[in-house]
């Protein structure tokens, strides 16, 4: 006991960083980037015999960050004080800037940390956040540019028919916005494969100009497209708005958000319908809290973008959430790698209770052969 009476809190007595880089399981592109491996930085903190981990898609040099700049400021301090070490962290990156691969790794710590905390304290991460919802709502998301009829209907059918997910999404913006007329085929495909009942979004990764996500916008009308992700660039705040306004989808943009200023000024700036968050990006669970809170204030709901399983506690502990992104790459390496996944049946994610942190438990032995670094 100290002299305040008080049991001396659990401190982080190691952390370590790992780079594993998984092929994708075809040829893989957006509107805008193409792609044929993703990247994981896979982040373990230990205190006394117990283990949290946390992760982030990312640059392997984002391993180089976590070891040489970050792991000092977090080894041997408290785990109970997260809001302090997330302090230390932002405020020792200062000079070299938080966006990119600096904002990942704070945010593969950050997650890490409320992992090991809620083991501790032998509470299912969500309780520990606060739970507002014991369910979350996600949408099946991949159907890549480089997917051919085939592969699309295989994909589309295994979330509709094989999980009961009822909405979807599909990449379009195809090679920078220069092959719409194959955009609005697709999504005429996807809406035959899916039926009427199913949501229909599409994300443009940012391909198209203003004037064109309109037009594209405004066809698509006959397919109920219900979803327009960045439509145009992100930073493009007035494009976003000036499409918002124009066209019946909601828009979303808000997943390259690094911090509070930039959810801010998406939110004021009346961009999106719902503001898209990541915690592998912004800043950890920690900085996804706070930038939903900010979306709440301004009428918004948030949706969670990718990395489904680290993200399903922190959603369920979010009052105005829309939905989580089940990403195909994504559930992969998570299902490759982790057990204690969860099942999107019927469309919902349903955080285990009976386990402690997120319940997410490496195999080693599975991880092994894609680790890098």
């Amino acid at each position: 006991m100290t002299q305040t009476g008080r049991t001396r809190d659990p401190l982080v007595d190691e952390i370590e960083a790992r780079v594993y880089t998984i092929p994708t399981d075809a040829p893989e592109a957006d509107g805008t980037l193409s792609w044929d491996s993703t990247t994981m930085v896979l982040v373990r903190v230990r205190s006394r015999l117990v283990w949290g981990i946390g992760w982030t898609y990312g640059a392997a040099q984002c391993g180089a960050v976590i070891t040489d700049t970050l792991a000092p400021l977090v080894q041997g301090r408290s785990v109970m004080d997260i809001g302090a070490r997330f302090v230390d962290m932002v405020t020792a990156v200062r000079n070299n800037g938080r966006q990119g691969a600096i904002g990942y790794a704070i945010s593969a710590v950050d997650t890490a940390l409320w992992d090991l905390k809620a083991r501790l304290l032998e509470l299912p991460l969500h309780r520990l956040l606060g739970a507002t919802r014991q369910t979350v709502p996600v949408y099946g998301s991949g159907g890549f540019t480089t997917y051919s009829e085939h592969q699309l209907a295989r994909q589309l059918d295994a979330w509709v028919q094989g999980q009961g997910i009822p909405r979807v999404k599909i990449k379009i913006g195809e090679s920078w916005g220069t092959n719409a007329d194959r955009d609005l085929d697709r999504l005429r495909q996807a809406r035959a494969v899916i039926g009427d009942d199913v949501e229909l979004f599409a994300d443009a990764n940012g391909g198209y100009s203003r004037k064109q996500a309109i037009r594209v916008a405004h066809t698509a009308e006959e397919h109920d497209l219900r979803w327009l992700e960045e439509p145009v660039a992100s930073d493009d705040l007035a494009g976003l708005h000036e499409v918002r306004d124009a066209v019946k989808a909601d828009v979303a943009a808000g997943e390259y958000g690094f911090d509070l200023t930039y959810f801010r000024r998406m939110c004021q700036s009346g961009a999106v319908d719902c503001l898209q968050v990541d915690a592998t990006r912004c800043g950890g669970f920690t900085e996804w809290l706070r930038a939903a809170a900010v979306a709440d204030a301004h009428g918004l709901e948030v949706s969670g973008h990718c990395a489904p399983h680290l993200h399903a506690h922190v959603a369920a502990a979010t009052p105005n959430l829309r939905h989580l992104e089940w990403f195909h790459d994504h559930v992969r390496i998570e299902n490759m790698f982790f057990d204690g996944t969860l099942d999107p049946s019927d469309g919902m994610l349903r955080p285990n209770a009976g386990s402690s942190g997120h319940g997410m438990e490496l195999r080693e032995s599975d991880a092994a052969r894609f680790r890098v670094a």
